[in-house]
């Protein structure tokens, strides 16, 4: 019995080498404290990585993270894939597996400010989930009511869509909190705000460009959910409702794991298109590269000025 024994793990042994697994152990995670500078997708991360030196990639559960320095700051630069849920995912996995001490998130987002254009860049103070909501019972014809029970759902409604706070638990306190909005850390912010003239593109590689010099935002509110928003009418819902400068499908679930693990995070989206609000096809096709390459100046501008704490 002994030797067959011996033969099996011999054996064992033996196709784990052949899977790869001889090479040792796993590398022991970074310990060096650094930002997490996260986009959703590979264009609005490209400029930022070309700048990053001494990069280091490291593959985990099929997401590559990338250490480095951008602007003299040790950064972890990865990709939150599009969607909330990835998002999340993504943000929660880089806290497990580094060491992060704050977050920075780069990338496009649709607008809805009718006072803003495509290519702005906008620093919002605080971010909700517009899609933590109940689709409410039609009880009369056009009018929908949410359950008797259900308090919390006080927003005013889009047709049976009736947005309600999300429950969350966190560093800070673990008993079960309601909330919707997430705010920007203030010393983040108040850093973003000092920022002067940061040159940002109003033309493309493709001689595609904007009607109106890109600008700079600070404050408002932002807001996310599973939907790529095309519609005129609820763009003009989300900016009555919210007073929300821009909506995306990633930035507010992050900003709740950030929450929800104390750290500080700030957050840069410029507009790629108007969420359903411009003339004609949606623009993001054309203007997507600008947004998101000036959304990037916006943070290695700020990452040059800014003093972590």
């Amino acid at each position: 019995m002994t030797s067959r024994l011996a033969a099996w793990t011999a054996a064992c042994l033996a196709a784990l080498a052949a899977a790869g697994c001889a090479s040792g152990p796993p590398a022991a995670p970074d310990a060096s404290p650094r930002i997490a500078v996260i986009s959703a997708f590979d264009s609005e991360l490209a400029l930022l990585r070309a700048q990053t030196k001494n990069a280091r990639g490291e593959r985990v559960n099929g997401v590559e993270f990338v250490t480095g320095e951008l602007e003299g700051r040790p950064v972890l630069l990865f990709l939150s894939g599009i969607s909330m849920t990835n998002a999340a995912m993504t943000t929660q996995l880089a806290l497990d597996r580094f060491r992060v001490s704050h977050i920075v998130f780069s990338g496009i987002a649709g607008g809805v400010n009718p006072a803003l254009h495509i290519g702005d860049v906008t620093v919002p103070e605080r971010w909700g989930s517009y899609l933590e909501a109940v689709f409410a019972r039609e009880v009369r014809p056009g009018q929908h009511q949410p359950p008797g029970w259900m308090k919390d759902a006080t927003w005013p409604a889009f047709g049976m869509i009736h947005p309600r706070p999300v429950g969350v638990r966190s560093a800070r306190d673990e008993s079960l909190e309601t909330r919707f909005w997430f705010d920007a850390d203030p010393a983040m912010l108040a850093a973003a705000r000092q920022l002067g003239a940061v040159p940002l593109a109003r033309c493309g590689k493709a001689g595609d460009c904007l009607s109106h010099a890109p600008q700079l935002v600070f404050g408002g509110a932002g807001v996310s959910g599973q939907a790529f928003v095309d519609n005129a009418a609820f763009r003009q819902y989300t900016f009555a409702t919210f007073k929300a400068n821009v909506l995306d499908m990633e930035t507010s679930a992050v900003a709740q794991v950030a929450y929800a693990n104390g750290v500080p995070y700030i957050a840069f989206r410029s507009l790629s298109d108007l969420a359903g609000g411009g003339e004609g096809e949606n623009e993001i096709g054309t203007f997507f590269q600008i947004a998101a390459d000036n959304s990037a100046r916006v943070v290695t501008a700020f990452l040059r000025q800014w003093t972590p704490r």
